[in-house]
């Protein structure tokens, strides 16, 4: 017996060495979807990682644009201030000549009347000058009586 003890032995020995070799197929299964799933869940991280880097591309230059867009508004107003003060001098300068050519209006209608009414005064002289020759004139003709 002592060979069937040996014999069972050396079974009792394979089995549990096929059993720990089992155990250990399993573990390196449960290793290797482990590594599998670790494997996805790194691809997963890395494209979320991609996109967010796109995204932040797209974003910066959304940005820039947006920010040339508002340089470009700056610039625009700073033309409307310009062309609107330039507006405004010209405004102020055209208010001058108008008030300058009301002035010389008033000053040639006074001008004009001041000659009128020397013109008249004139007239009126020159009328009595006519009254005082014919007066005269009357004076020296004899009466036809």
């Amino acid at each position: 017996m002592p060979n069937d003890s040996i014999q069972e032995q050396n079974r009792q020995e394979a089995e549990g060495a096929r059993e720990k070799g089992e155990d250990t197929r399993q573990a390196a299964e449960a290793d290797r979807k482990l590594t599998e799933e670790q494997r996805i869940a790194s691809e997963s991280v890395r494209k979320a990682a991609e996109q967010l880097r796109v995204w932040a591309e797209e974003a910066r230059e959304a940005r820039d644009r947006h920010r040339e867009a508002l340089e470009a508004l700056r610039a625009e107003q700073e033309l409307l201030r310009t062309a609107a003060e330039a507006a405004r001098t010209a405004a102020e300068e055209a208010r001058v000549s108008a008030e300058a050519a009301r002035d010389a209006t008033v000053a040639a209608v006074k001008a004009t009347a001041d000659t009128l009414h020397a013109t008249l005064e004139s007239m009126k002289v020159v009328e009595d000058l006519r009254r005082t020759l014919r007066n005269i004139r009357d004076l020296g003709k004899p009466d036809g009586n």
